[in-house]
């Protein structure tokens, strides 16, 4: 392993792309530390702490988790890369029912470019909307448990104004940096943000976790016992090879290209795999999830402040807390469901494989090319995404039972056992490991990847 890894030195294209894309990753975190100067940081460092992980802003923190945001520091890069994609989702969701733009999907690489800068005017547009909302709500309190966290001195409209350009402006560079590393460096550039926005928090946590384990020992049955430790370790290293299975994992369908006869030579005839992914959506259900369930926590609980003697209107709040409780646990699972199935069904077409399969002289045995073929793939899509997104609800609901057993209600550091963050994690590492792979391999060297022989 040591000298594949020297081999990645042995090229000196690759190694110049990866030291970009650390540096411009490097860029991103330091972005983080340069904050708005009319935000009062200490008291919102304060409120957060004690207010730990419940209510509001133990939401506020998981969205900051899968988002590469955090949207209560008022930092250059507050927004983070979630406004980017967001437009995006709603880009590819409108291509399949809005014909032009289903139109410029089919234009190759020049509707791409053309979707790409639509996308980019959408972000902007969201940016400014998003974050002056966010700061407004920073001035009111809202996000802070009533104490406003704007200095009284700039309090005013044009203030709001100038930290929403501000913040847009970090998206907008934000997406700059990821699309100078999708072309000059290495791996996909967003993802890498994602990935590196969730990986910064990951030594708070430890921090955290080692000096309660400093204070109280290791002692079994402590809170920070030996024994739940050790669970913590190999559920951790499980939960790891399960996804990297899962992800992997593919449905692999039989497919005979017919023969063709050109001159003497016979071409063709051969004996081919079609291989669908079992986990087809990748992380999406579970975003889309997530964010769909916030609302009934935010609204109900705006109205049980409106109404503060209704306990109804409090205890169903209560019930939709994210990481909280059997209602929210079965409706997450639900709707992780649905969207497996949504999203499968927007980016799988069977009827357009189909007939790309037929103009390419290919069919699947058994099956007559066209409504047959089509009908065969749908129904095989249809089987495994069942068994996708049976993996997916697993994932989500690992920290929900990390949180509640073994860290003591710290769903923060509970997330990083499965849910949205470490599938991202996985994804993007796989991916990346990937990509390297290809470098060396033209380059006669043997891949990260490639098994002892």
């Amino acid at each position: 392993m040591f000298s594949r890894l020297a081999a990645i030195w042995r090229v000196p294209e690759l190694w110049r792309k990866i030291l970009l894309t650390v540096g411009l990753l490097g860029i991103y975190r330091l972005g983080f530390h340069i904050t708005l100067p009319f935000i009062n940081h200490e008291g919102i460092r304060k409120t957060l702490e004690n207010a730990g992980q419940d209510g509001l802003q133990g939401v506020l923190q998981m969205m900051s988790l899968f988002s590469a945001s955090s949207l209560t520091n008022g930092s250059l890069f507050g927004l983070g890369i979630m406004p980017y994609i967001t437009a995006s989702i709603v880009f590819q969701l409108l291509g399949t029912v809005y014909p032009p733009l289903e139109q410029l999907q089919k234009e190759g690489e020049s509707g791409r470019r053309r979707i790409n800068e639509y996308t980019r005017y959408a972000t902007v547009v969201i940016c400014l909307l998003q974050s002056f909302f966010i700061i407004k709500a920073l001035a009111g309190g809202t996000l802070t448990g009533g104490e406003p966290m704007v200095l009284q001195e700039y309090n005013s409209t044009s203030w709001y104004l100038l930290g929403a350009i501000v913040m847009t402006c970090g998206t907008v560079f934000l997406m700059w940096i990821g699309e100078q590393i999708d072309t000059y460096g290495i791996g996909n550039g967003i993802s890498l943000l994602i990935m590196a926005g969730i990986l910064a928090q990951m030594p708070s946590v430890a921090g955290e976790w080692i000096q309660k384990i400093r204070l109280g020992g290791v002692q079994i049955g402590t809170e920070q016992g030996i024994e739940k430790l050790l669970v913590m370790g190999l559920v951790f290293i499980g939960v790891i090879v399960c996804v990297i299975f899962i992800t992997q994992g593919q449905r692999k369908i039989p497919m005979q290209s017919a023969r063709h006869v050109r001159g003497r030579k016979v071409m063709g005839g051969q004996r081919q795999w079609l291989p669908l992914r079992v986990n087809q959506a990748g992380v999406m259900p579970i975003i889309f999830a997530s964010s769909l369930l916030l609302l009934p926590f935010f609204v109900l609980g705006q109205l049980a402040q409106v109404w503060p003697e209704s306990r109804v209107l409090d205890t169903i709040a209560s019930a939709f807390q994210p990481g909280q409780g059997f209602v929210y646990n079965v409706s997450y699972i639900i709707m992780i469901y649905f969207f497996c199935y949504f999203w499968t069904a927007i980016t799988f077409n069977p009827k357009d494989m189909s007939d790309n399969l037929k103009d390419m002289g290919s069919f699947i045995p058994g099956y007559r090319p066209g409504t047959r073929t089509a009908t065969h793939l749908e129904q095989v899509m249809t089987r495994v995404t069942y068994a996708g997104a049976a993996f997916l609800a697993i994932i989500a609901v690992i920290p929900t039972i990390i949180s509640t057993t073994l860290t003591n209600g710290d769903f923060r550091a509970a997330q990083f056992f499965g849910g949205t963050g470490l599938l991202i994690i996985v994804s993007v590492a796989l991916d990346l490991v990937q990509k390297i792979d290809s470098h060396l391999i033209m380059r006669n060297y043997p891949g990260l990847l490639d098994s002892d022989e």
